[in-house]
């Protein structure tokens, strides 16, 4: 897959989580809890996603590639989207970011792209459903479930295209005027959630405890970055080492690289099912709304 240090972690982390949902999934159906499908079918579309970021779906162009930009001052990866591509030269040349800050929106921009993608393989299931369900001729008690899984896809394509939405004019806003040093968080998916947070059913209390609990996720992510970034660093270190022929030096190296390794996927792992956690509350929240 040629994928970098940092990216096998994240896989690691997508792969561990994605196993756990398939056993708890698991069990639901043998206690049937699961007649219409719904769980399963969200299964097989977290797969999809996570086969299609790494480029594992057999499509040569599809892999969310790895950035560069943190290592050596250029982006290596394509926003696939002219809107997105304008905005990034804009800021890019404007000379109101520093490197550090110019890193940090690199990375909501990212972030803004992969939601895309998301949508889209979501778009993609919701219209082969659709077609089957158009070509039934026999209306039928399980034809009514599944017309309930569809009106779920589709507030879930609602709740998506909302989220991009609201992602495009903030990176349209950060790009011209560059970073308000008031916000109050800085991490993209957190402000994702942040702004669907106040969009949701929740009372000033409950809302006042999420931004706590969003501070802690914030930081939480933080401590992420820095282990990946220290993992990079490693893994170019070791391949240095490893043309040099230093035997000891090579194995104490490999030693911290192994431990970096396992802490990046432990914290990833852990910032991914915090992240599942919150949308999911989030996601409640948006519903009542509708009711």
């Amino acid at each position: 897959l040629h994928l970098s240090a940092v990216k096998l972690a994240e896989l690691h982390s997508d792969l561990k989580i994605q196993e756990k949902d398939e056993l708890s999934w698991k069990k639901l159906k043998a206690e049937g809890l699961d007649e219409d499908g719904e769980k399963e079918a969200k299964l097989r579309r977290n797969l999809n996603v996570i086969m299609t970021k790494y480029g594992m779906n057999g499509k040569k162009d599809s892999q969310l590639v790895d950035t560069n930009y943190i290592k050596d001052g250029t982006e290596s990866d394509t926003l696939d989207d002219p809107r997105l591509e304008k905005l990034w030269s804009k800021a890019k040349t404007s000379g109101k970011f520093s490197a550090e800050e110019l890193d940090k929106l690199w990375r909501e921009f990212k972030h803004h792209k992969e939601k895309i993608h998301e949508y889209n393989i979501l778009l993609e299931t919701v219209s082969r459903t659709e077609d089957i369900h158009k070509n039934v001729i026999n209306p039928s008690e399980e034809n009514l479930v599944k017309e309930e899984i569809l009106h779920n896809k589709h507030r879930e394509l609602k709740e998506k295209l909302r989220s991009i939405n609201q992602g495009f004019e903030r990176l349209r806003k950060v790009s011209h005027q560059g970073y308000d040093t008031t916000s109050e968080f800085e991490e993209p998916r957190v402000i994702d959630l942040w702004d669907m947070a106040r969009s949701a059913n929740f009372t000033e209390k409950e809302l006042e405890s999420f931004r706590e609990e969003l501070k802690h996720f914030e930081a939480k992510i933080e401590k992420h970055h820095h282990y990946q970034k220290q993992l990079e660093i490693s893994h170019e270190k070791l391949k240095h080492i490893e043309g040099t022929g230093d035997k000891d030096h090579l194995n104490r190296n490999k030693e911290k690289y192994a431990m970096l390794e396992e802490k990046t996927k432990e914290l990833g792992y852990k910032v991914k099912k915090h992240l599942q956690d919150l949308s999911s509350r989030i996601s409640q929240g948006l519903q009542h709304n509708e009711l």
